[in-house]
């Protein structure tokens, strides 16, 4: 086995989940991530905890979601109560074909949601983290071979965390008392959002891994102005390009893309939560320097700004304030290299990517 993935397997156990003996384990991957299950079910004994498996696999998910009534959706209740059964769990993710269910209606994976979304409220409640092993899809996705795609992802997540939350600390003080964050990139994006009373989290590899950012929760209403998320994402196995929202009193009221809007209406059509911002993350991971088609490491990119429409998550939102509530959860990019800044409270705080608190930053 490649030592990396035992490496790998020793930071979900030990730093990003911290399993104690007597844990319930449950996790989710792909057979691909074969070697990658393999070591943490070694350390997992190790440890006197218990782990169960589940096989997540694209194509029966394609299958299922393609085949079924959206009507007869619901929560499914033997799935529900294995997740209030698990301390702890881990989900995988490795793909040997991102597009599989990009044929799949995008009503229905948003009926998906919303009847599974007690399971995800289960699951947010627990210890978990999300990770990537890398596979020859996501690789592909990349532009890379699939032994460069394996020194990127590696390369991302075996790393120091505890020096990567020093520096994103910097930050976080900065954001964590703020009222306000106005955002503006180019001509393209000025968005002014409060966080007042919203605590600021810092991301070092604990819910992902990689980590690498900052976050915290817009208050709902106060969200004003136009962004242009100019990096493409991936949703519902589809790519969605320039994604354009226009905000007014926190609410999505103008959207547009240059590619796959349909799937962007359909989302934001989910319920009520899902034309707000659950999110604003700035990301801090100076060690990503590539775009991946993949979130879990582009939002981390130290150059860049996301905000995610739908759920906020509740660590990031203060007592007495709003949480905005839905069964989606949907990260967008903003390039924050040129022509951008970040202001907190009407201080710069970041200036074409770079920090006040780097050695690079120009005033």
């Amino acid at each position: 086995m490649d030592p990396r993935v035992r490496e790998h397997a020793e930071i979900i156990v030990d730093h990003s989940v911290d399993v104690q003996k007597g844990d319930n384990v449950r996790i989710s991957a792909p057979p691909i991530a074969q070697d990658l299950v393999v070591a943490i079910h070694e350390l997992l004994g190790e440890r006197g905890a218990h782990p169960s498996l589940s096989a997540s696999n694209s194509a029966a998910s394609r299958a299922y979601r393609r085949a079924v009534d959206p009507e007869d959706l619901e929560c499914p209740s033997h799935v529900l109560a294995a997740a209030e059964e698990t301390d702890v769990f881990i989900s995988i993710r490795a793909s040997e074909n991102t597009y599989e269910t990009s044929d799949v209606d995008p009503e229905v994976t948003a009926a998906f949601g919303q009847a599974y979304k007690p399971i995800q409220d289960e699951v947010m409640g627990k210890r978990w983290v999300g990770t990537q092993y890398p596979a020859p899809g996501n690789a592909q996705d990349a532009e890379m071979s699939t032994e460069a795609y394996e020194e990127f992802v590696w390369g991302a997540i075996t790393r120091d965390w505890d020096a990567q939350r020093e520096f994103q600390q910097q930050l976080v003080e900065i954001l964590d008392p703020a009222d306000e964050v106005h955002i503006v990139s180019g001509d393209t994006t000025d968005v002014t959002m409060s966080v007042a009373g919203n605590p600021t989290l810092n991301d070092y590899a604990e819910k992902n891994l990689p980590g690498g950012e900052v976050f915290t929760a817009p208050v709902p209403d106060s969200v004003e102005g136009e962004v242009l998320f100019d990096k493409p994402l991936m949703a519902q196995g589809r790519e969605i390009t320039d994604v354009y929202l226009e905000f007014e009193d926190g609410e999505v009221v103008s959207h547009a893309a240059e590619k796959n809007e349909e799937v962007l209406s359909t989302v934001l059509e989910t319920d009520d939560g899902a034309r707000r911002l659950g999110e604003l993350g700035i990301g801090m991971n100076r060690d990503i320097t590539e775009f991946t088609y993949n979130m879990l490491f582009d939002e981390k990119m130290g150059d860049t700004v996301h905000m995610a429409i739908g759920r906020a998550y509740e660590e990031t939102v203060g007592e007495g304030n709003e949480r905005n509530d839905s069964s989606v959860h949907m990260d967008m990019i903003v390039d924050m290299n040129e022509e951008s800044f970040i202001e907190v409270d009407g201080e710069v705080v970041q200036r074409d990517g770079t920090f006040v608190f780097e050695d690079e930053f120009e005033g």
